[in-house]
């Protein structure tokens, strides 16, 4: 059992390594693009729906994070502040002085939007390779399911990933729920939960796919050097 799962692990592993050495740079533009859709797709929707935005700035105390990580103050405690601590923000002026939005990106946010674009980049060479190998015995049919498959994991992903948003009623909702006011707060707390759950699921679908696709790929290696 032991020697089953780590020759698993391996072929996943070498499947990974080819998926990725055939297609870098669709990689690197998948990466770029999921991550700039991140950060760009709720402070526009929110533009579109709401009110445009009139202000953008990075955290001021970004230029003193150099002097704070070189303080005595424990690694625990800087790794929570970091993680915390929100990094840029969007914002719309409203008609009282008051914001009528705002789009915050804090530490934790910019961690996640790199893993879920990484796992992207990863899922889309692989499977990209999978389908060109599909022209040597693999299974067309599999191959487009696997692209249906690959598509609306990205739309969840884009729709439903949460984000710190003021103005909206709740301190997360929802890319899609963005566009809604005047909900009562059971529907904006219910919202908020599905927004968590589903952003879980997105990861967990990724995970799912590249270690098949990697199987895949990684058992095939073997056949085609020896053809």
């Amino acid at each position: 059992m032991l020697s089953r799962l780590a020759g698993a692990v391996q072929s996943i592993a070498r499947g990974i390594g080819r998926g990725v050495r055939a297609r870098p740079g669709t990689a690197a533009l998948t990466f770029v693009g999921v991550l700039a859709l991140d950060v760009l797709v709720p402070p526009l929707l929110l533009s579109v729906v709401r009110t445009p935005w009139t202000y953008f700035t990075f955290n001021p105390f970004l230029k003193r994070l150099p002097e704070y990580l070189s303080s005595p103050t424990p690694w625990p405690d800087k790794l929570d502040f970091l993680s915390r601590v929100a990094l840029f923000w969007f914002s719309a002026d409203g008609p009282y002085g008051q914001p009528e939005w705002g789009f915050a990106v804090d530490g934790a946010d910019v961690g996640r939007f790199v893993v879920t674009a990484l796992l992207a980049a990863v899922y889309v060479a692989l499977w990209l390779e999978r389908r060109a190998g599909g022209r040597v015995g693999w299974s067309a049919g599999s191959g487009r399911a696997g692209g249906a498959v690959g598509a609306g994991v990205s739309v969840l992903g884009l729709s439903t990933g949460p984000c710190s948003v003021v103005g909206c009623g709740a301190p997360v909702l929802p890319v899609v729920g963005l566009a809604f006011t005047g909900l009562s707060s059971t529907t904006l707390a219910l919202l908020s939960g599905v927004s968590r759950a589903s952003a879980i699921a997105v990861v967990i679908a990724l995970l799912v796919g590249i270690g098949w696709l990697g199987w895949r790929l990684g058992a095939a290696a073997p056949q085609a050097a020896g053809r």
